[in-house]
């Protein structure tokens, strides 16, 4: 089962990381890459645990459908969301936020697990895992630019 890690220090409060990351119009606006949107249960505003949410986004030319729901949060350390329904056979998003002098070390931790056995193995290997990547790198850094520039915004507290 593939892992990736991805680390981001962050200029900004953690309560403002936090929330940025578990904000569905931040979530559309920093997967611009793949034309990503809430299309069903929470399409808007911040997310809960025990919320869901399903994205519409177009992955390798294909338009494609994914659940994930909230299932642990401790606001402003960390949330975990899961795979409901998907492309993938599972998958575990960890997000923690550690505060540092001078802002945030944000933390992605993606676990996941490829559908089709051995012919989902070797397309990790082949491409899927550095895509994955690249797409987990993509937002942390749009979000990073979005919470050093808007610290003082109304997204720096929840409504």
């Amino acid at each position: 089962m593939p892992v990736i890690n991805h680390r981001i220090f962050i200029k900004a409060p953690a309560h403002l990381c936090f929330d940025l990351a578990r904000n569905v119009d931040v979530h559309t606006q920093t997967t611009s890459k793949t034309n990503e949107k809430a299309v069903a249960g929470v399409t808007e505003g911040w997310m809960e645990e025990g919320d869901e949410v399903t994205w519409e986004a177009t992955h390798f030319g294909i338009r494609q459908r994914l659940t994930a729901r909230i299932i642990e949060m401790d606001r402003p350390h960390r949330f975990v969301d899961v795979m409901v329904k998907g492309a993938f056979h599972s998958f575990t998003h960890t997000h923690e936020f550690f505060e540092e002098s001078g802002g945030t070390m944000m933390v992605d931790t993606f676990a996941y697990q490829s559908p089709l056995g051995l012919l989902g193995r070797m397309a990790d290997r082949l491409f899927l895992e550095n895509y994955m990547k690249s797409l987990i790198k993509f937002r942390a850094h749009e979000l990073k630019k979005m919470a050093e520039n808007e610290k003082d915004s109304e997204l720096n507290s929840e409504p």
